[in-house]
C-alpha cells in the first residue's frame, strides 16, 4: 500500500497531534456568519503557505463547507510546484498520514476517473515533494473524521479546465457525495520572487493585491476558469491556476451559480498585525467558495 508521509509537518505546521489540532483550532472562525452561506456548497479555494499566515483564510473555507457538508470524498486539487505532470496526477491508492491521523485515499473514484479520462493520469510518486495538498489534509481530518481523500496536482494550462470537468463527470455517474478544493497561493510579490513590477515598498504591496490579486479573484468570482489561465501566465497572480481552474470547472458542472470570498489578505498583512513588523515581500491568500 503506498503511503503519502508529511514532509512539511513541523515547518508549516505543528507536526505533534496535540500541537496540531491547537493550531487549527485556534484558525477556526468564531465569527463564521452560516446564514450568508449560500444553501448548497459544492466546493472551494484555500491557500497553503505555513499556517501561522494562510492557515486561518484556509479553515474559514473549510469550515464554511462543513457548516452544510459532510462529504465521503474531498478532492483535493494541488498546485504544480515542481512540474511534475502535464495535465492531471491522481495518488490512486493508499493512504496519507498526518499529525492527526491517517487519511484514505478513495481508489474506487480514482479507477474512475482514469478510465473515463486520459488528462489525469494515476502518478503517486508526483506528489512526492508537492506540499500544496498536504497542508490541508489535517483539516480534512479534523472536520470530516470518516472522509477519504482524493489528491490530484493540476498543472497551469489548458487542459487543467477537463481535468476538473473529468472530475466532476465521475462524481455525477457515479453518484459520490464530494467535495472539491483547489489549493493555490496569489501573487507572489518581491525581490525574493522575482517579481517586482511596481518596485519596491508599501505602494507595491497594496497593488499586489488590491490590483493583481482582485484581478484573478474577479475571475474566479466569474467562473472564468480559462481567464484564471491566462491572468496567473501574464500577471504571476497565482502559483495554483490549474487548482483553482480544475475547481472552478468542476464546481460549475456539479451546479454552482454562485462564488463567495470569505477572505483575502496576504502575508505582509499579517506580519504587521502579528510581530508589527514591516516586510518588501508579500504573497497573497484568498478563501472562496462556490455554491447554489
Amino acid at each position: 500500500m503506498m503511503v503519502r508521509d508529511p514532509i512539511v509537518s513541523g515547518q508549516f505546521y505543528p507536526g505533534r497531534r496535540d500541537a496540531c489540532l491547537k493550531q487549527i483550532e485556534e484558525c477556526m472562525p468564531g465569527d463564521l456568519d452560516a446564514e450568508a452561506l449560500p444553501k448548497a456548497l459544492f466546493g472551494g479555494i484555500v491557500p497553503h503557505a505555513g499556517w501561522t499566515f494562510s492557515g486561518p483564510t484556509a479553515a474559514r473555507v473549510f469550515a464554511s463547507l462543513a457548516e452544510r457538508r459532510s462529504p465521503k470524498v474531498v478532492v483535493l486539487f494541488g498546485a504544480d510546484h515542481a512540474r511534475a505532470t502535464r495535465s492531471g496526477a491522481v495518488f490512486g491508492e493508499g493512504r496519507w498520514s498526518s499529525p492527526l491521523g491517517d487519511v484514505d485515499v478513495d481508489d474506487r473514484l480514482a479507477e474512475r476517473i482514469t478510465s473515463m479520462t486520459q488528462v489525469v493520469e494515476n502518478d503517486p510518486h508526483a506528489h512526492g515533494r508537492e506540499h500544496s495538498i498536504e497542508v490541508q489534509i489535517p483539516f480534512v481530518k479534523h472536520l470530516w473524521q470518516e472522509a477519504s481523500i482524493l489528491p490530484i496536482i493540476v498543472t497551469s494550462g489548458p487542459r487543467a479546465i477537463e481535468v476538473g470537468q473529468a472530475v466532476a463527470r465521475a462524481i455525477e455517474a457515479y453518484k459520490t457525495d464530494a467535495v472539491v478544493i483547489g489549493s493555490t497561493d496569489l501573487t507572489h510579490y518581491g525581490a525574493n520572487y522575482g517579481f517586482t513590477p511596481r518596485g519596491i515598498g508599501p505602494e507595491a504591496l497594496a497593488w499586489a493585491k488590491d490590483v493583481n490579486d482582485r484581478r484573478l479573484i474577479d475571475r474566479i468570482l466569474d467562473f472564468d476558469a480559462q481567464g484564471v489561465i491566462e491572468d496567473a501566465a501574464a500577471n504571476h497572480s497565482a502559483c495554483g491556476a490549474g487548482a483553482i481552474a480544475a475547481t472552478i470547472a468542476a464546481c460549475r458542472q456539479l451546479g454552482a451559480t454562485q462564488a463567495a470570498v470569505l477572505e483575502h489578505t496576504t502575508s505582509h498583512e499579517i506580519s504587521r498585525r502579528m510581530f508589527d513588523e514591516s516586510a518588501t515581500i508579500a504573497v497573497g491568500y484568498a478563501g472562496i467558495v462556490f455554491g447554489q
